[in-house]
């Protein structure tokens, strides 16, 4: 799991050992008669990416609220090799130097850290250990160093991408698993292992199962299994909230076949959500919100799940309102410490929660004439500790909209009403408008978007079916190019030529009213086809295959209006072609 997953995301889509003595370094050490506290039954442990600048773990634990937090990634600096590094980066050994007195200080405020192996990148570029390294047993003594440095009783397993396929890699990393467990018992440890694997809507594909199943052959116990319930890349509609509750519930059906003497209650308890806030790697049409990390949040507490996660700590701000996978924001609008103060609940045995609430509005969107209005019911709710007092206002109204709150001044539970009017001279357009909640807790906030009707304005993407026989206005990189076979409809089509060392990417640059929602619709054809748009608005879908495929990309507007239009193939992957190009 990392952010900015490639083409190579979309190319993927798609016996027991015994420990001797003193085989396992530490395993005779000082470390080795200190055992960590176990983990609560129910934990909430967001990640933290090792690798990006910015605060220490301990110190966004600390502002976030943030007990236990999962730590992204360990893996080998080069493929070969058997020794791990934090990012596979030399510089950050897995030694108490490297992140000690972070996750030192964690523990000591009643929390824990989740080490986790693997990740994308590692999995990708053959630097996950288990993929990297030959040798089982130095496998096993790389899971036993970080276990007994940070003094942790959980390492996870990030498989996904390459590591999937790589059955060698598979096999070598369950017999450590057990390697590991089986040193554990004989040192008194509680050590546990999570896999986390991408997830369909509807449970694991059968590559992710195939881990699982070859754990169960080589007896390796494996205590969680954490689904990333993002990133589906199936040009799907999606309410992130209820997929994340189906795949969890695929996923149970399939560990119910794979353990079949584990009771209901076991198996919910083996079961991890990993979410990410906001808008994913794929675009806006895989965004989840606060709202739905509170529903899942509900429900996963009422089926006994085992972890709740999201990817990331450092996304948990809205500072990049409509950017999508960003590594520091979530791309929607919301208070800094939404997701995770919504979901630190989820933890059991953590202590007396602190005081906070949430914020919701209903609906999230109103369309008006010019010089209509229209309402929505603000609502707040306790989510931890007391109710308190939450001061209630709204931002972000443009020349000829008003908007206010009635009443100003809630408790925490209470509701209140946005009120929302405009003049007869306001330009038709997309409005986004944030409600804002603030108590001595903190500020949550939850997005509104208002459309004032009117127009679709702006200027028409033009030659969208290039049966002008020219290029103009698009403009290619080399190769690119008005051909007559093949098209989709009339007699000409756009063709984008990658080569080693570009996308061939072809451009059109439009303006539309500012701040309003579109939709950019297209027709492709050949390996790995992208529309989207860029500038002023970003999203992107794509296509693989012979045939004509329609691909959709909704998007707003910024301040300007302007936004560029794009087709394009993938480095060395063969010409794609579009046609009948359009926005709504």
């Amino acid at each position: 799991m990392r952010l900015h997953r490639s083409v190579q995301a979309a190319l993927t889509a798609g016996a027991t050992l015994a420990a001797s003595a003193g085989l396992l370094v530490g395993a005779s050490g000082a470390h080795a008669a200190t055992t960590a506290a176990p983990l609560p039954a129910h934990v909430f442990a967001p990640y933290y990416e090792a690798y990006t600048p910015g605060s220490g773990p301990a110190a966004l634990a600390a502002q976030s609220g943030d007990k236990f937090l999962s730590m992204a990634f360990v893996q080998a600096a080069t493929k070969g090799s058997c020794t791990v590094y934090w990012d596979g980066d030399t510089s950050t050994p897995i030694a108490n130097s490297s992140f000690g007195s972070d996750i030192s200080t964690i523990q000591a405020n009643g929390g824990d850290v989740i080490p986790s192996f693997g990740g994308y990148a590692a999995d990708n570029g053959g630097t996950e250990i288990a993929d990297s390294c030959a040798d089982v047993n130095q496998i096993a003594a790389a899971y036993e160093k970080v276990i007994t440095t940070y003094n942790v009783n959980r390492i996870d397993l990030d498989t996904e991408d390459n590591s999937l396929t790589n059955t060698t890699g598979i096999d070598r990393r369950n017999k450590a698993v057990k390697l590991v467990e089986d040193w554990a018992a004989a040192n008194g440890r509680n050590v546990q292992f999570s896999y986390t694997l991408p997830t369909t809507t509807s449970g694991l594909a059968s590559s992710g199962l195939a881990v699982l199943k070859n754990a169960v052959s080589n007896n390796a116990r494996i205590d969680v299994v954490n689904i990333m319930t993002f990133d589906y890349y199936d040009n799907a509609s999606h309410v992130m909230g209820t997929d994340a509750e189906n795949a969890a519930t695929g996923l149970y059906g399939q560990l119910a076949k794979l353990y079949p003497s584990k009771t209901a209650a076991q198996l919910w308890g083996s079961i991890g959500i990993i979410l990410m806030p906001g808008i994913d790697d794929f675009g806006a049409a895989e965004t989840t919100t606060v709202a739905d990390a509170q529903n899942v949040q509900a429900w996963a507490t009422a089926k006994g799940l085992n972890t709740l996660s999201f990817w990331a700590l450092q996304r948990d701000n809205g500072g990049c309102v409509g950017t999508a996978g960003s590594d520091t924001c979530s791309g929607i609008s919301q208070g800094t410490w939404d997701f995770s103060h919504v979901l630190e609940p989820f933890t059991s045995g953590s202590g007396t929660p602190s005081n906070d609430f949430s914020l919701s509005d209903s609906p999230a969107a109103g369309s008006v004439q010019p010089g209509g209005s229209t309402t929505a019911t603000i609502t707040t709710a306790v989510t931890s500790g007391s109710a308190q007092t939450v001061t209630l206002s709204v931002s972000g109204a443009p020349a000829g909209v008003t908007a206010s709150i009635s009443p100003s001044t809630v408790t925490a539970g209470g509701t209140a009403t946005l009120s929302v009017s405009t003049t007869s001279a306001v330009a038709p357009g997309s409005y986004p408008l944030t409600i804002t909640g603030t108590a001595a807790s903190g500020s949550h906030s939850a997005g509104y978007t208002l459309t004032v009707t009117g127009g679709s304005g702006g200027s028409a993407l033009v030659n969208g079916g290039l049966e002008s026989g020219s290029l103009s206005p698009w403009t290619c990189q080399s190769g690119g190019a008005v051909v007559s076979a093949p098209v989709h409809s009339g007699s000409h089509a756009l063709q984008a030529a990658p080569t080693a060392s570009q996308t061939g990417e072809c451009d059109q640059t439009v303006t539309l009213l500012p701040n309003h929602a579109y939709t950019l619709t297209g027709w492709v054809q050949g390996d790995y086809a992208y529309l989207g748009v860029s500038g002023g608005a970003t999203g992107s879908s794509w296509a693989s295959g012979s045939g004509w495929t329609k691909l959709t990309v909704p998007f707003t507007t910024g301040a300007n209006g302007t936004v560029t239009v794009y087709l394009h193939g993938w480095y060395a992957q063969g010409d794609v072609y579009g046609d009948d190009f359009a926005i709504s």
